[in-house]
């Protein structure tokens, strides 16, 4: 039987007792009688030394290479006070090697993980993405991450929140975005789609009675290569029935703040409550509808909180028809539903969408919901769509609404931005596990990649050949 481990993070508290280790060689510094081993596992780093009189350890120990697995037994020491290391948390106490055992040996690595990273180019960060991960920014970059989406998950419980998890394979509607489609090998030349948000099924779920809704929601959109978005990514989507927008509001920036106050108690939020700015004031004011109202830019540790509200509902697209500003599903301020009812006045029509935005960055936006059906076939019919085509993309919403659904609303947020801002980060790929470029390629597992004549056959499917 193996000996307990002990974690790393431990070892302060356990001066003068022999303990097992086990974890990656971070370094190793071979002085001759005296070799050293920097080993760290997920708790964090320690120093241990191999001494001559432990003949069979010395000798292994100058065998090990970085990032070799290796199982270590010794005895905790406390460190002379002139060897103390005050900017390590283990900075006092180095570990005596009484064995070692390797657990697995490692071929050189192909990049540093023991840097922060920035330096070093991001397509070879993202091909050896397991082993870029063990780098300690990375590291609590992730970690974090968790603590957040835990911190969410226990709020909205307390608040009485269910989380429900919806489909992933659905059905293709026409919301803005381009969909994934995935072939169906049973019912061949018909397709599911990847969702693009949780949209549909949290208004079902309101229709069903459920009340308040949310979930850590995994989304796909097929866009066009664009800097920082991916073609996966996590929101956390909630909605709430019998609600105003200001309680969605209200509940929303009480969990931002908290989180804020709870987990990064090192920040500032700059203003309390967080200020409001109507879509026509953010453009006249800032010329933009998700303005930096920091006061000071250079204060990383700055957050400027606001909310933008009055959107227009409608906007012209590039064929000169309307289009959605935000949602086709948001319902119009209540003085602004009979224009909305008669298709009149459209570009003056004010919907209830409200924009949460953090340093110039929109990171969740939701709105008050159409819940009565013929509110929202008004919406189709202004965008231009005919009878036929609304009831085969949207029949069943339709169906759903004229049976007793609530009036409901909700919110998204962009769960990977909201992390990237809080720890200071660049772009969302430093704070995504399994992150693609920027063009949407999987450079670890080279995906998206050709599949097999056999699976196609199967699907139905034939590659057109480019002439």
């Amino acid at each position: 039987m193996s000996p307990t481990r002990t974690f790393i993070a431990k070892l302060k508290e356990m001066v003068g007792q022999e303990v097992t280790i086990k974890g990656w060689v971070d370094i190793r510094r071979d002085h001759g009688k005296l070799i050293f081993i920097d080993l760290r596992d997920a708790s964090g780093k320690v120093q241990m030394i191999a001494l001559p009189s432990h003949a069979e350890a010395h000798k292994l120990a100058g065998t090990v290479r970085p990032e070799w697995v290796i199982s270590v037994s010794g005895k905790v020491n406390q460190r002379p006070e002139k060897l103390v290391n005050k900017n390590e948390p283990n900075g006092e106490v180095e570990l005596e090697i009484l064995s070692i055992e390797v657990l697995n040996e490692a071929l050189t690595p192909p990049i540093d993980v023991r840097s922060d990273g920035k330096e070093i180019g991001e397509e070879a960060r993202l091909k050896y993405r397991y082993l870029d991960l063990r780098r300690p920014r990375l590291q609590k970059n992730i970690r974090n991450r968790h603590k957040i989406i835990k911190y969410i998950r226990d709020f909205l419980d307390k608040e009485g929140f269910v989380e429900i998890e919806t489909p992933n394979l659905t059905k293709s509607t026409p919301e803005g975005s381009r969909d994934f489609i995935v072939p169906s090998r049973i019912s061949q030349g018909k397709f599911y789609a990847l969702p693009q948000s949780p949209q549909q099924y949290k208004q079902l779920l309101m229709a069903a009675g459920m009340e308040k809704y949310f979930q850590i929601a995994r989304c796909f959109r097929d866009e066009d290569t664009r800097g920082d978005r991916q073609p996966e990514f996590t929101q956390l989507d909630l909605e709430m029935s019998f609600v105003e927008r200001e309680e969605v509001m209200a509940l929303n920036e009480r969990l931002l703040i908290d989180i804020v106050k709870t987990l990064y108690p090192n920040k500032r939020i700059q203003t309390l409550p967080f200020p409001r700015l109507t879509y026509k004031e953010a453009m006249e004011k800032y010329g933009s509808d998700k303005p930096d109202i920091r006061t000071d830019k250079n204060d990383p540790d700055l957050l400027a909180f606001e909310w933008v509200i009055d959107f227009p509902f409608f906007e012209k697209d590039d064929k000169g028809g309307w289009t959605f500003t935000h949602n086709p599903f948001s319902r119009p301020q209540n003085e602004h539903m009979e224009r909305l009812l008669k298709k009149e006045d459209i570009s003056g029509i004010l919907t209830t969408q409200y924009d949460v935005v953090l340093n110039g960055n929109e990171i969740g936006g939701g709105s008050i919901r159409n819940h009565q059906p013929e509110a929202l076939r008004k919406v189709f019919e202004i965008m231009g769509h005919k009878a036929e085509d609304i009831e085969r993309n949207f029949g069943h919403m339709l169906t759903a609404f004229a049976h007793g659904t609530p009036p409901h609303g909700g919110i998204a947020w962009g769960l990977d931005r909201f992390v990237t801002l809080l720890e200071n980060e660049p772009n969302i790929r430093e704070v995504i596990a399994f992150a693609k470029t920027g063009d949407g390629r999987d450079l670890m597992m080279d995906a998206p990649s050709e599949v097999a004549p056999e699976q196609l056959l199967e699907l139905g499917i034939k590659i057109a050949k480019e002439k």
